[in-house]
């Protein structure tokens, strides 16, 4: 690219809106706000280092400014927010849409609300690829790269797991609630994020917090049934703890059994795992460096910067989209 772009996004997932424009790109982001809470327009929430390369815009200046391109991240951006906010020619930029989730009305026959042989729609993993109905519309699969503090490493010290999940109350059987607190009942367990406290739990962390406090744990456990998979499980691998959680999406793809942790739907055999972990931190030490070697072949920030590079590069240099439907098959991960 001869320039860096002008590219427009919403604040919907702050870890990865942060990984996204915190990677080295040369890029500049122009996040839109709004005064009161208004989901998606938050712009640089406090919380996270923001670079220079990300600018708060007044959502109603959007109209007024130029873009080279569109990044959707809900699909609110897409239904509602593109046609208040955005200009007629504006809609008509290069348009990427970032599907953060697996289809939620049916696991297999839900159609996507993306309609459209110009727009790319990319998927944060390869589950959540397969199970949507993609239609017309081309996909490209970019997996997780996150970012962890050099200094931080896995020490293990407490002998207590912990369990990083937002929201858990309020989507109880999809967050998996049901499963921590079975757990919970078993073994020591911390449970941190939003609305944590509703469940004794310890509440949320900032970002510049979290891994420093979690290394110190035995073992990371992840009690989500259905979701993507979590940035926080690629930060813990990332550190280098070991997993465990439940063999569902494309957890079972991350974690391998007696490697980098365990992964079972059988929550009595992951208990005892636990309890396995808790009594041998020697076990617990080897499984976490396994974790940590998978991590930083599958989840480095220096491949995710290239996968949304060549990205950018194919919408921005190669449109209609419609014509580069094998040249993104071609750049699949």
């Amino acid at each position: 690219m001869t320039r860096p772009l002008r590219i427009l996004t919403w604040h919907i997932h702050g870890n990865y809106l942060y990984y996204l424009v915190a990677n080295g790109t040369a890029h500049e982001f122009y996040l839109p706000v709004k005064a009161g809470d208004h989901e998606g327009y938050g712009g640089r929430l406090p919380g996270f280092p923001w670079p220079d390369n990300v600018h708060d815009v007044p959502a109603e200046a959007v109209r007024h400014l130029e873009f080279d391109c569109i990044l959707f991240q809900s699909h609110k951006n897409y239904l509602e927010d593109q046609y208040e906010i955005l200009s007629e020619g504006q809609r008509r930029l290069p348009r990427i849409f970032v599907e953060h989730n697996p289809p939620r009305e049916h696991p297999t026959n839900t159609r996507h609300p993306v309609d459209d042989a110009d727009v790319l729609l990319v998927h944060v993993t390869h589950f959540n690829d397969l199970m949507w109905d993609n239609g017309r519309t081309p996909t490209r699969v970019i997996e997780h790269g996150v970012i962890v503090p050099e200094a931080v490493r896995y020490s293990g010290e407490l002998e207590r797991g912990i369990v990083v999940v937002n929201g858990l109350p309020s989507r109880r059987r999809l967050r998996g609630a049901d499963v921590f607190e079975r757990a919970r009942q078993e073994v020591a367990l911390d449970l941190v994020g939003m609305e944590a406290k509703e469940l004794g739990g310890l509440g949320a962390l900032k970002y510049d917090d979290l891994h420093a406090f979690a290394s110190r744990y035995r073992f990371f456990f992840n009690p989500i049934r259905y979701t993507s998979l979590g940035l926080a499980v690629c930060e813990a691998m990332m550190i280098g703890m070991p997993i465990i959680g439940l063999a569902t999406t494309e957890m079972v793809t991350a974690v391998e059994n007696g490697v980098s942790g365990y992964v079972s739907t059988d929550v009595n055999w992951l208990i005892a795992r636990m309890r396995q972990l808790l009594a041998d931190p020697a076990e617990a030490r080897r499984l976490g460096d396994g974790a940590r070697h998978s991590a930083r072949e599958r989840f480095a920030i220096e491949r995710f910067r290239r996968d949304w590079e060549e990205t950018f590069r194919l919408v921005t240099v190669s449109a209609p989209v419609r014509r580069q439907t094998q040249a993104v098959a071609s750049l699949q991960v």
